[in-house]
């Protein structure tokens, strides 16, 4: 790992040193940007962080956005070839944003060149994929983060301590939703998110991956599930040119949408509640309409991403007012998840890239620490497609199915 260590230009009291960590980017999308942006603000909001990222390549095979992303965060070095990325011996780490079906080739050859990974679920277009990857990385030694960057909300944080401390008692059943609607326009290019060979299994993996993520996250082992799929826009139009987000392509040849707009499941837990998981990327009205409700014996506690900030939370006072009882919505603040490293006092409204922040602090600290990271792994990746696969056997049998368990 090509680590350097050079005094701070402003040394803390304690003289302590900083250790920097070049950094490479492999696909410079929208969420390429994202790891960016997390990379420069990283110290800002953990001064004592080590090592800090510095990012030095970014690889796209668009030469043109390659330059322009370099411009913009003063990155020395752009290749169009992410090979080039895994064999320069001073690269410490990588992230890797490209596309679904690069990602088992990638983060297999970036794991085994002794480099740490940073990659974006789904982690490939199966479990499989995800399995070698993780293979790579154990074989390897290598440091790993997923970004599964919903449980890192200071929210979801604070919803599941109330759960293990008991304060709303047994789980007895809970419901979590993942609608979008970035695919809803039946205009939106057939880019490679479309694609079976390319994208996988739709909004299985793009959106229900991180609802597998939270479930796990939040109430533990899936015992069993039973899932139904749909695809409502069944052709879109081909793009003329390279792709960025979810642009519209209107006009075009349009061609067949090969993988899933919405997906539902029903779930028994290990613990013996039940819970539904229903994702769409097609869901007019609905913008980034994430959260959950768990209900348990005593209480209940929801969460709306797009209010990220308040947890809504209803506990009894001692198992007499469970009919009727009240629910009122909390502000988080510092004390829960890492909140603190972004704002002094509750209320003060978090976002987005805050949570890539959070990500990126965990993968350097897991790296400067060589020791498990706090936040999601490959490990976690790998679970999390094991649940989606499962939701596939499901639709294709006709019947209730097991998730394959993953060895810690």
């Amino acid at each position: 790992m090509a680590v350097t260590t050079v005094a701070d230009p402003q040394p803390t009291p304690r003289g302590r040193e900083t250790t920097t960590l070049p950094v490479a980017i492999v696909g410079f999308g929208w969420m390429g940007r994202a790891h960016a942006q997390a990379y420069a603000r990283v110290r800002h909001h953990y001064p004592h962080l080590s090592p800090v990222p510095e990012l030095a390549v970014i690889a796209d095979e668009v030469v043109d956005r390659a330059a322009e992303a370099a411009a913009q965060f003063d990155v020395p070095t752009t290749v169009s070839d992410w090979r080039r990325v895994v064999e320069d011996p001073t690269i410490g780490a990588v992230s890797v944003t490209a596309p679904n079906f690069l990602h088992r080739e990638i983060g297999c050859a970036v794991a085994a060149a002794g480099k740490h990974l940073w990659i974006e679920k789904p982690v490939g277009l199966s479990a499989a994929d995800a399995r070698a990857v993780a293979a790579a990385a154990a074989d390897a030694g290598v440091q790993t983060a997923v970004g599964f960057n919903y449980r890192n909300a200071p929210a979801v944080a604070a919803a599941r301590e109330a759960i293990a401390a008991g304060e709303i008692g047994e789980i007895t059943h809970a419901r979590f939703r993942l609608f979008s609607d970035y695919a809803a326009h039946p205009d939106g290019a057939l880019s490679w998110r479309f694609q079976a060979e390319r994208g996988g299994n739709g909004v299985l993996g793009d959106l229900a991956s991180h609802g597998a993520d939270l479930v796990w996250y939040l109430l533990g082992d899936i015992d069993s599930l039973v899932a139904d799929t749909a695809v409502f826009i069944a052709e879109r139009p081909r793009p003329t040119g390279a792709t960025s987000g979810h642009q519209l392509a209107g006009g075009g040849e349009r061609g067949p949408v090969e993988n899933d707009d919405y997906v539902s499941a029903q779930m028994r837990m290990a613990s013996g509640a039940r819970c539904v998981l229903e994702a769409s990327r097609v869901s007019v009205g609905a913008q980034n309409s994430y959260g959950f409700e768990i209900h348990g014996t005593a209480g209940v506690v929801r969460w709306d991403f797009r209010r990220m900030g308040e947890l809504e939370i209803g506990r009894s006072r001692g198992g007499g007012d469970v009919q009727d009882l009240a629910v009122s919505t909390r502000f988080v603040g510092p004390g829960d998840g890492d909140y603190a490293a972004f704002q002094p006092g509750a209320a003060t409204a978090m976002g987005y890239d805050d949570l890539k922040v959070i990500e990126a602090a965990r993968f350097c600290a897991s790296i400067g620490e060589a020791s498990g990271s706090s936040g999601a792994t490959i490990v976690d990746a790998v679970r999390a497609a094991e649940v989606v696969d499962a939701m596939t056997r499901s639709v294709r049998d006709g019947a209730w199915t097991t998730p394959v368990a993953v060895e810690e």
